[in-house]
């Protein structure tokens, strides 16, 4: 299986590629559009801004290649932010593969900290992106916007107010939470999106 992770200017694909390693997968790492569209399964990362990234992406025409793909694409952490229509992160129009907005956390009680770090629970799972994955089970999560619940959302977490953790469209999925630091939940999710 040819397993690609997408190459842009939001980082943490070696997070990534030393998680797949763990589960005995290579992928190969690259902007390269004709490798993108051949590989089986193609996973879109990203740590970082909004704006800066789409930027990016639309220069190089990533943007209209991600758009187009067929087979399974993940999604995670900015990588499905982008995925949804419209970010408030700097005014951003996305790819508006997931008709969704992404807004910023609004701390209303005290106790709550933007962004939110750290590990919390996901529930509602649909999909078998979630097969073998207990319901409340507990992922990493470092992140001061979210995409709010709408037809798209397969898992549900709770931080201020419930939001989408988790959104699929036909081929597309994305994840709000970090698989790659996840644990063996983390890990079960990988091994999932890569049975698809």
């Amino acid at each position: 299986m040819e397993l690609t992770i997408i190459k842009y200017n939001a980082g943490n694909i070696q997070s990534v590629l030393y998680a797949l390693e763990r589960i005995g997968v290579s992928a190969e790492v690259t902007d390269d559009m004709e490798r993108i569209k051949k590989a089986d399964k193609v996973i879109f990362p990203g740590v970082g801004e909004a704006s800066s990234a789409m930027r990016y992406l639309q220069e190089r025409k990533l943007d209209k290649l991600i758009c187009g793909l067929t087979q399974p694409v993940l999604g995670i952490c900015l990588g499905m932010q982008l995925m949804c229509r419209y970010s408030e992160e700097n005014n951003t129009n996305c790819l508006g593969i997931f008709d969704e907005e992404v807004k910023l956390f609004q701390a209303s009680e005290p106790g709550f900290k933007i962004p939110q770090i750290g590990w919390n629970t996901i529930y509602d799972l649909r999909t078998p992106l979630f097969k073998d994955v207990p319901e409340h089970s507990y992922c990493y999560f470092v992140h001061s916007y979210y995409a709010s619940l709408g037809e798209h959302t397969i898992g549900t977490t709770n931080y201020i107010q419930p939001y989408s953790s988790a959104l699929q469209k036909g081929n597309f999925y994305g994840v709000q939470f970090h698989p790659e630091k996840s644990a063996t939940v983390g890990e079960q999710i990988l091994k999932n999106f890569l049975d698809i």
